[in-house]
């Protein structure tokens, strides 16, 4: 799956052009994180169209996007899972550059994983992940 990066100015209604400009052609958000950085609001993305999003999102003013992959694993709902997960990728030299909350059920849930990009094949490997 590909998570869309998005940078904008941080500053008042940035999230909201950003999500007008998916919405107005069709695209779905079906998970997000957002924060700020350096004086810039960051957005991290799963949509349900890649192509169009960032297609939508070149045509924004003073945003910047770009697409990468991330690895999408399914969790046991209990308390610990995220920690051995977490445990076994540290073990294993593995830098994390995010981790989100992607959907969530009583008897499971998904999280999108994000190693930094020279960890990604090692990451997958050590998670168990083709």
């Amino acid at each position: 799956m590909k998570e869309i990066t998005i940078v904008a100015k941080n500053a008042l209604g940035s999230l909201a052009v950003v999500s007008e400009a998916l919405g107005n052609v069709g695209v779905n958000i079906e998970a997000i994180s957002a924060y700020e950085k350096n004086d810039q609001a960051v957005f991290r993305l799963l949509t349900n169209d890649v192509n169009t999003t960032m297609k939508a999102l070149s045509k924004v003013p003073n945003v910047t996007a770009r697409s990468e992959d991330v690895i999408i694993l399914r969790l046991v709902n209990r308390p610990g899972e995220l920690a051995k997960i977490t445990r076994k990728l540290a073990n294993k030299a593995v830098n994390l550059e995010s981790l989100y909350i992607v959907s969530k059920a009583s008897d499971f849930t998904e999280v999108a994983v994000k190693p930094a990009e020279v960890d990604f094949e090692k990451a997958k490997s050590v998670l168990g992940v083709k």
